[in-house]
């Protein structure tokens, strides 16, 4: 109960995601954890599945998603921001519910969709109520502007999502062995504690058992239509983004137990129930 994962690609984050949602809640259990989230790259698919299946195994869902913001506006298809940055938003409560699905809905709209569903800050605010916002993985804006070298605009950003997020927003840190994460971590935690932003550690979640990262690595040669063989295909050169234990998680991040703690508050933060009938 030291611990929740808050960042989870299912099944459904389709030829990316290896984790079948039984399995996952079946190892979930079996590590002595109580809660996880489901946040699935750009679309909801996964969610009633989710939400039953954990009901059923006495688990507590967290219902989220990880959105694509574009960089500009969803209007502009330029041919460079083919989705845009990564973000993770979890539903509060009911509103922050709806206001998920709404943006999610908008995400695959024609104007917006640009390979793949997208949404911008303008709708990002606009639906923001009853939303966790947390700055994802290294695909997100805030990491993206560290690797640049633009700090300032990192600080920026950081602020302009904590003004409109409040408390609901928090920086994410990850560590999967990658050194750029280590570079981008520490200049994380300089701003959160700048700014009086609260941080939490993810894991990145694609597949269940560390053994798992080789069928992860054929999902992904397939969306790509590359083979295992060929040395340019896109991987992510890490067997680290497996279902940790909170043991596992508390070495990685030993240097920042509030991380692992932030986590297990947002769990308790989170309360949605899907009527039905």
């Amino acid at each position: 109960n030291n611990f929740t994962h808050l960042h989870v690609h299912t099944q459904y984050s389709i030829l990316d995601g290896a984790c079948d949602i039984n399995k996952l809640l079946d190892r979930v259990k079996e590590i002595g954890q109580t809660a996880i989230a489901i946040t699935d790259h750009g679309n909801m698919f996964g969610v009633l599945e989710f939400h039953n299946a954990c009901k059923k195994k006495g688990v507590k869902p967290i219902l989220g998603c990880e959105m694509y913001v574009s960089p500009q506006s969803r209007f502009i298809k330029d041919g460079k921001n083919f989705s845009g940055h990564h973000l993770i938003l979890l539903a509060k409560n009911e509103k922050g519910y709806l206001n998920l699905i709404k943006l999610d809905s908008l995400a695959f709209a024609k104007e917006a969709k640009y390979r793949t569903s997208r949404i911008d800050k303008e709708l990002l605010f606009e639906y923001s109520e009853g939303l966790i916002c947390c700055s994802a993985c290294l695909g997100g804006v805030l990491p993206k502007l560290i690797e640049a070298g633009d700090i300032e605009g990192a600080e920026k950003t950081a602020l302009e999502y904590k003004e409109v997020f409040k408390d609901d927003y928090y920086i994410e840190l990850q560590n999967h062995g990658i050194d750029l994460q280590q570079q981008v971590n520490k200049e994380l935690i300089r701003i959160a504690k700048k700014f009086d932003i609260k941080i939490i550690a993810t894991n990145d979640v694609h597949y269940i058992n560390k053994e798992d990262s080789f069928y992860q690595e054929i999902l992904m040669c397939i969306q790509m239509q590359k083979t295992i063989a060929d040395e340019d295909r896109m991987s992510f050169d890490s067997e680290e983004m497996y279902l940790k234990s909170y043991k596992e998680m508390a070495e990685t991040f030993s240097y920042c137990e509030e991380a692992l703690e932030n986590t297990v508050k947002i769990a308790q933060k989170c309360n949605v129930e899907i009527e039905f009938g």
